[in-house]
């Protein structure tokens, strides 16, 4: 699994010939977009900033788009879709957290949540979480605090945050790295197999949306 971040919550997730995008910013958003073909795209809010399907349509590929809670099997990839709320913008907001599983490996993407705390049929709903991503910045989702005990609380192998610096939060990594005691090397990309996981405790893993 290749994992490629593009700032805000655009995510390229890539593992043999399928490619998922998280969130992709539209060309509509006052955040940059990037260009890809995408097989699925995930997007949590319905909002500019996370639901540019059109950008990650490109080439030979047409994305299976999903924007809501359900159950969805598509090229062997299953995927949860699970309800909570955003204020993002500043607005009320419907905000899907995405549970994938590929790989052999479960992905709990949170999306622009604002709740600290989740509620008990929804934790009870995910499975085993490996990768989870988490909102750690920015106006109407979590605040770094409340998101780094919020993915400490659904016990993670590795947690990647998202969500800061281009949007406004240019400090909020910094107190999210401070809660969590560690300071890991941004990179570029992640490059993630099952075997990588053993030993791992909600582990930081930090991709920099500036060297891709």
């Amino acid at each position: 699994m290749i994992i490629t971040y593009f700032g805000a919550e655009f995510f390229k997730v890539q593992f043999g010939d399928t490619t998922l995008a998280f969130n992709p910013i539209s060309k509509d958003s006052k955040l940059k977009p990037s260009r890809f073909g995408a097989d699925i795209v995930l997007s949590t809010t319905y909002h500019e900033d996370f639901n540019g399907v059109d950008q990650v349509s490109h080439g030979d590929k047409t994305p299976f788009v999903i924007s809501g809670p359900g159950e969805y099997e598509v090229k062997e990839v299953f995927i949860k879709g699970l309800p909570s709320e955003s204020k993002y913008g500043g607005k009320d907001l419907i905000n899907t957290i995405y549970t994938v599983s590929l790989e052999n490996m479960n992905i709990c993407f949170l999306g622009a949540i604002n709740t600290p705390e989740l509620k008990n049929e929804t934790i009870e709903a995910l499975d085993e979480i490996d990768i989870l991503f988490v909102p750690i910045g920015g106006e109407g989702v979590l605040d770094p605090v409340k998101a780094y005990k919020l993915a400490v609380s659904l016990e993670p192998k590795i947690i990647i945050p998202m969500h800061y610096g281009d949007i406004g939060a240019k400090e909020a990594l910094k107190v999210f790295l401070k809660e969590a005691g560690e300071s890991p090397k941004a990179e570029a990309k992640l490059t993630l197999k099952k075997k990588d996981l053993e030993g791992k405790e909600a582990d930081i893993m930090l991709l920099d949306s500036s060297k891709e």
